[in-house]
């Protein structure tokens, strides 16, 4: 890992803030709906809370959004680093070097992330929502570094999500059929259990949700973002027309995703391509309305906040598991959020994402941020 220089001029902000949005649910926003759930009995406070978790099986939340959202997001940032990597006048080889050793160190990362010192190497899970971000992001780097043009790229995408749908659709799993979507019938599982080491972590160790087709859709996922990347970089387009196409496409990707879903179900634990359609369409909607606010009508005071925690998206993160916050915040204000009650506990998840938005905002204070 390595600090960088202060975020130059003319960086996309709506691209920070947008990672800084998604990285809050994870580092305590989901927290402080919980609590409010907790202690309120107001019914659109339940069925907001019902948004942050995961669907067991079959479906969508809120919460299943987080992370290909950010994999979209880390796809979008592809052709302005690698732009900005070329400029430098590297070689493709070396630029295709830091990017595997990038992938490597997140995948080491992951497997630490994972607990693999606390509860030791034998049953260890080397699957993580590191590694395949790291996976994902290096794979779609290799496409769009070796593409000749954004055909190329969308024909690879096309390549990808229609590799996945084949599997899981048409290939029969032995002793089960084909297309059979339950746990114990979908074709990530078998070739989990066939390929991939270690312990698997979803239903008693049938498979795993960051195995290895899902991380195949992950670079399906990433890929979508890196065209949504290539708009955005366009200069032949106005501002208007880019906001107008990333709405189009994650509109038409959304109606896609619910049209097929009735054969196609959308399924967030075994990746399949309709829940690619679905999360990748809401990313671009989501992208197009923080750039039109932030980028084009230049509203940006607002997503400071926001940005502060996308430009150390990795290291809050990896931050959060590491260091018990939440004990630390406790042990110094405990004085003032036990005797409070319920609303002791909303307060208290508060402060939680205060103490490390402070940390976060004395970093970038500093000039600190840190990458892999």
């Amino acid at each position: 890992m390595k600090e960088t220089v202060k975020p130059v001029k003319g960086r996309l902000l709506s691209l920070d803030a947008l990672r800084g949005f998604d990285m809050l649910w994870i580092i305590g926003g989901s927290g402080v709906i919980s609590a409010l759930a907790e202690n309120s009995d107001a019914g659109w406070i339940d069925a907001l809370n019902t948004q942050m978790t995961h669907v067991t099986w079959n479906g969508f939340h809120f919460y299943d959004l987080i992370f290909p959202l950010f994999m979209f997001i880390s796809g979008v940032a592809i052709p302005y680093s690698v732009k900005s990597a070329l400029a430098k006048n590297p070689s493709k080889t070396k630029l295709l070097f830091k990017i595997f050793k990038r992938m490597i160190i997140l995948v080491i990362l992951g497997i630490l992330y994972n607990g693999v010192f606390k509860d030791g190497f034998e049953n260890a899970r080397y699957a993580s929502v590191l590694g395949q971000i790291g996976i994902a992001y290096f794979f779609a780097s290799v496409i769009y570094i070796c593409s000749k043009s954004i055909k190329a790229v969308l024909l690879w995408l096309a390549g990808i999500l229609l590799g996945v749908s084949i599997l899981q659709l048409f290939i029969p799993v032995p002793g089960v059929g084909a297309g059979v979507f339950t746990p114990e019938g979908v074709m990530n599982g078998y070739i989990d259990r066939l390929y991939l080491p270690g312990r698997l972590a979803y239903f008693n160790g049938i498979f795993d949700a960051l195995g290895i087709l899902s991380v195949v859709s992950a670079i399906g996922i990433t890929v979508m973002g890196i065209t949504g990347g290539k708009i955005l970089q366009n200069s032949s387009f106005s501002e208007y027309r880019k906001t107008g196409m990333l709405a189009g496409i994650g509109l038409v990707s959304i109606l896609l995703a619910l049209a097929l879903s009735p054969v196609y179900p959308i399924i967030k634990v075994c990746w399949t391509t309709t829940y690619n359609f679905l999360a990748g369409g809401i990313s671009f909607i989501l992208m197009a309305i923080f750039y039109l606010i932030i980028d084009v009508w230049g509203y940006q005071k607002w997503s400071f906040f926001f940005r502060i925690i996308g430009m150390n998206s990795v290291f809050i993160y990896l931050f959060g598991r590491i260091v018990p916050v939440g004990t630390i915040t406790g042990f110094f204000v405990g004085w003032l959020i036990n005797p409070l009650g319920g609303f002791g506990e909303v307060l208290g998840s508060v402060i939680i994402i205060a103490a490390e938005w402070l940390l976060l905002w004395f970093m970038y204070k500093k000039n600190v941020f840190v990458k892999v």
